[in-house]
């Protein structure tokens, strides 16, 4: 007889969506957690790298990286090495005089003297290196290349990290 009754139906009703709104709330923090963590990756990363080398006393490989950088002249490599030293963006520049290059440009094989700088930085500061290089060098395609720094003196990697502010 309470089938028939229509209260029943309704209470019945109203009961499979609490029970079914609690699952989806649950899945919405779930959401909302993982957008955040994606978000905040490179703070909690850099975070983590810290700690880690804090604790332990170890180098985390990949944390410093070099740069090479091909300059037409020594004037123009001194500039954009001092520049670069001024905006605290690198803990070292090296300047190498006169280098010989070949490559291809508009195709044919060129051959020409430049001046190669090599820049010691923290990897998280290498795009912003590349996009200020970019932005000075004379030349319209700039040779920058980055490396990771895999291992090396601790001394000398602690005083990386201490030379350059990472902003």
């Amino acid at each position: 007889m309470q089938e028939n009754n229509p209260d029943f139906l309704y209470q019945r009703y109203s009961k499979d969506i609490m029970t079914s709104a609690v699952p989806r709330s649950g899945f919405v923090v779930f959401c909302v957690i993982l957008v955040l963590t994606c978000a905040l990756y490179p703070v909690l990363k850099t975070l983590c790298v810290q700690i880690h080398s804090a604790v332990t006393g170890s180098y985390v490989a990949g944390y410093h990286s070099v740069l090479l950088v091909n300059c037409p002249t020594e004037q123009t490599a001194r500039d954009i090495g001092r520049s670069i030293m001024e905006k605290r963006l690198a803990a070292c520049v090296n300047i190498f005089p006169l280098t010989t290059t070949m490559y291809y440009w508009k195709g044919e094989i060129r051959d020409t003297s430049e001046i190669l700088l090599l820049v010691r930085t923290r990897t998280s500061l290498v795009q912003r290196l590349v996009t200020y290089i970019k932005a000075v060098h004379p030349y319209d395609i700039p040779e920058i290349i980055s490396f990771p720094i895999d291992d090396g003196s601790q001394h000398y990697l602690k005083w990386m990290e201490d030379a350059v502010t990472d902003i």
